[in-house]
């Protein structure tokens, strides 16, 4: 229990790095008083939607916390207590570290385009130190959790509560988060550049303060939330696996996923040294160098952790082993990602070309890329399951604890990984603020740099999060036989493969009704800028100013209304399948889940990605560039891509985590009380 000490002791770490970062950005100027101006909008405008989104979300909270109280308390009232007060503390954390993250990002936005006054060497690091804050803040406060949590009950199944209460807002807040991102980005694009051709973010457009709150509260505090919730079911999984299957060393194999997931925070924070970019460098580079340096720094540090713990040499190598192979799958992933998103390689490019034949062209060119991208991805997953099992087993390690750790070493780096990917929308916003604020070419060129990189970066954190809630849902899926006692499912029995294709059913229908509620919540934007440019005097001309307020609002309203549905049904279906069906159904909802669950995950965000940087390769010159037909088409692809790759598609692998864990959180009762049994 002595090396219990260093998971809080690395968790508090994080946080302090955090705050350092914080203060870093903090110190930054903000430039001219127009610049001021933007930046005060689009902080109000975030705030006010993530104060609304938690206000909403805490009648759920209080909802669900008297469930799990008086479900799991009607022998002992204090263990219901102790569950519902877990799943509470798992709500606020991730609550908690969305906020900061966001506070963090509309602060370093401003900063970053005045940075940007001076060269890319001064922009890149204030957008890389905003990002991190996000990212350090996240693991930081999630380990700290858990360690609090198992050092009181000293059982991991009581943890169970507390990662739920992650997941379950972070599946909340990624989809009310892309809700109104999306409702605001394809509002401003299809009137703004389709239909008056203006620019991306022409201060004319009123929806464009809204399109940038939206990178805020969508790509920020929702992708935050949204890699919490897999950080920490990943870690549980693999301590509850521990727990139920280890008999000599059982307390090191269930301490054991904190230590690597403390070891990927040293990793992590050793990592920002690389991350560095010259004058004429490229940020892109300058992220992906931080990226694998952490890697082959989590991957000494967890060698010399595993030969230390106390466990034979054998079962160390073991679990070194199969830590790792997680690792190598996450890099595969985001290589993958890289190659079918990136603005420079065939996929983008010849989505890009396939534009000048009109927008239908475009969609089928970016929708077979994106079908084509889950195949590496899906081989890498594979690979890593079947190479974590065999390797465990051969080195004398229970195999299905080799595929939880290997979870947990492909997320244990997500400190640096998120910190990339709030780099994204913070370089976005940073460009937008430079144009509306006229700063320039030269100011806005760097601004571009610096956006591109993060395009990028925000499609590979997307493909990493998938790819690591697949393995972490596979450990899920054993920690819910483990617990049930379950050996084999029998899918010729009618209610089990009836829950396969239950389960197999709900990734496409939470995809379905999340992309019809941004159409639905977009239309009502369009409308609304349409009728600006209409009725205000002057507003083409630039000698009116559009009213902003109303488009934020439009979204923010839409958003939490639209959300909930989608997120209720996540929540219901398993439940109902558990105790309707039986646990054996629940065992194949789960399968059938996982499986279109990944494949459709990486399709839409992959797609989404080809078609968005097909537009931007558009608008850089090439086809004809701004204003061609060419550029029209590819909006409209973009516009198709949108609610793919940033609100269905991250939704999806959140939604599978919570559904797993409420498998795993129900489990005993749906033994106990199944209506088929």
């Amino acid at each position: 229990m002595e090396w219990l000490a260093i998971s809080p002791i690395a968790g508090l770490t994080s946080i302090v790095f955090a705050a350092y970062m914080f203060l870093n950005v903090n110190k930054q100027e903000s430039g001219t008083a127009k610049m001021e101006e933007i930046g005060a909008a689009i902080k109000e405008g975030a705030t006010a939607y993530l104060k609304r989104q938690n206000l909403t979300l805490s009648v759920f909270v209080a909802g669900m916390a008297a469930v799990i109280a008086l479900a799991f308390g009607y022998n002992n009232p204090i263990n219901g207590v102790c569950a519902a007060s877990a799943y509470v503390f798992g709500s606020l954390c991730s609550t908690l570290a969305a906020f900061v993250g966001m506070h963090a990002a509309v602060r370093a936005n401003v900063k970053t385009a005045n940075a940007a006054r001076s060269g890319l060497n001064k922009a890149f690091p204030v957008a890389f130190s905003g990002g991190a804050v996000m990212g350090f803040s996240v693991v930081g406060l999630a380990l700290v959790g858990i360690s609090i949590l198992y050092y009181i009950f000293r059982d991991p199944s009581m943890i169970l509560y507390f990662s739920f209460g992650a997941s379950a807002l972070a599946l909340f807040a990624k989809a009310g988060g892309g809700i109104y991102t999306k409702t605001a980005d394809v509002g401003a694009d299809l009137v703004g550049k389709v239909e008056i051709g203006i620019p991306e973010d022409d201060p004319r457009n009123p929806a464009v303060i809204a399109d940038n709150v939206g990178d805020n509260v969508g790509d920020v505090a929702g992708m935050g939330a949204d890699l919490v919730d897999s950080y920490i079911a990943s870690v549980i999984a693999a301590m509850i696996i521990g727990w139920e299957t280890s008999r000599a060393f059982k307390e090191i194999y269930t301490v054991l996923p904190l230590l690597v997931a403390a070891a990927g925070i040293f990793a992590s924070v050793l990592g920002t040294l690389f991350v560095r970019v010259g004058s004429r460098g490229n940020p892109g580079a300058a992220l992906n160098r931080g990226t694998f340096s952490t890697c082959f720094i989590f991957a000494a540090l967890t060698f010399v952790l595993t030969y230390y713990v106390g466990l034979e040499t054998q079962q160390s190598l073991g679990i070194f082993f199969s830590t790792i192979a997680g690792l190598i799958a996450g890099v595969v992933i985001g290589v993958t990602t890289d190659y079918f998103t990136s603005i420079d390689r065939p996929p983008v490019l010849k989505t890009a070309e396939a534009s000048k034949t009109g927008a239908a062209i475009n969609i089928l060119t970016g929708f077979s890329y994106g079908i084509m991208s889950i195949v590496p991805p899906v081989l890498g997953i594979c690979s890593a399951t079947i190479v974590s099992w065999y390797l465990a087993s051969a080195y004398g390690v229970n195999p299905v604890y080799g595929i939880a750790v290997a979870a947990v070493g492909m997320l244990s780096i997500v400190g640096m990984i998120i910190s990339a990917d709030a780099y994204g929308p913070i370089a976005d916003n940073a460009k937008g603020i430079a144009e509306q604020a006229g700063l320039g070419k030269e100011v806005i060129d760097v601004s571009d740099k610096l956006d591109a990189a993060g395009n990028t970066s925000k499609a590979i954190t997307k493909g990493f999060a998938i790819g690591a809630a697949a393995l972490t849902v596979l450990a899920l899926f054993a920690a819910y036989a483990e617990i049930v006692n379950i050996r084999t499912i029998d899918i010729t029995k009618p209610e089990v493969i009836s829950g396969v294709f239950i389960g197999a059913m709900m990734p496409p229908l939470l995809s379905a009704l999340l992309v019809l509620a941004v159409g639905k919540n977009a239309f009502r934007m369009i409308e609304e800028v349409r009728r600006q440019f209409r009725e205000i005097p002057g507003l083409m001309k630039g000698t009116a100013k559009p009213d902003y307020a109303r488009c934020v609002d439009i979204a923010a309203k839409g958003a939490l209304k639209e959300l909930l549905l989608p997120c209720m049904l996540a929540i219901v279906a398993p439940l109902a399948t558990g105790f309707i069906l039986g646990k054996e159904a629940l065992g194949g909802f789960l399968a059938g889940s996982i499986v279109t669950g990944i494949i459709f995950a990486l399709f839409m965000a992959n797609s989404g990605g080809a078609w968005d940087n097909a537009k931007k390769y558009i608008e850089a010159g090439n086809f004809g560039g701004e204003g061609s037909d060419a550029h029209k088409a590819a909006v409209v692809g973009d516009t198709v891509g949108d609610p793919f790759k940033d609100t269905a598609g991250p939704s999806l692998n959140t939604m599978i985590t919570v559904m797993s864990l409420l498998a795993s959180v129900f489990a005993q009762l749906i033994a106990q009380f199944t209506l088929l049994a």
